[in-house]
């Protein structure tokens, strides 16, 4: 009797311990995307680029965007893969406004919902001295692509 009890006792244990998950832990779920580059146009925006977000989809215009990256440095040498299978795949592209200094930085948490794919945007100010030179912070990512709208916040 002891036995049945130990077990009994056991299997109620093991099985409570993963009913704790809310469902909102359930369905916000964090998003797998491959970082392709981070960092700052060094260009003072000769490049271009406004601040943006922007999501791309297709071989053309991603090319437009790595030859706009590359009109004042060869920025996209520094990027972990140009070369993006847009069947699979789509890019989230953030970019922020010129800053007349260094150690600005973009960082992105990706998470989803069933209605939609959430991309946070947090942009990270230097503290302290800064270096004197004008920067523009960027982030690139590729995502599985998915039905759901992609929206930044």
């Amino acid at each position: 009797m002891k036995i049945k009890t130990l077990i009994l006792l056991s299997l109620v244990f093991v099985l409570g311990c993963n009913c704790n998950k809310t469902s909102t832990d359930m369905a916000n779920k964090n998003v797998e995307s491959v970082l392709i580059a981070k960092g700052n146009l060094y260009g003072s925006g000769a490049e271009g680029i406004v601040k943006q977000n922007i999501v791309i989809t297709n071989k053309n215009d991603w090319s437009v965007l790595l030859k706009q990256l590359d009109s004042a440095n060869k920025v996209s040498q520094g990027f972990t893969e140009t070369d993006i299978d847009f069947t699979k795949y789509s890019i989230i592209a953030v970019f922020a406004d010129v800053k007349g200094s260094g150690g600005h930085k973009i960082d992105v948490a990706i998470t989803t919902t069933p209605e939609k794919k959430i991309i946070k945007v947090n942009h990270i100010a230097p503290k302290g001295n800064a270096t004197s030179v004008m920067t523009q912070p960027y982030y690139i990512a590729k995502l599985p692509v998915s039905d759901l709208p992609i929206v930044f916040e």
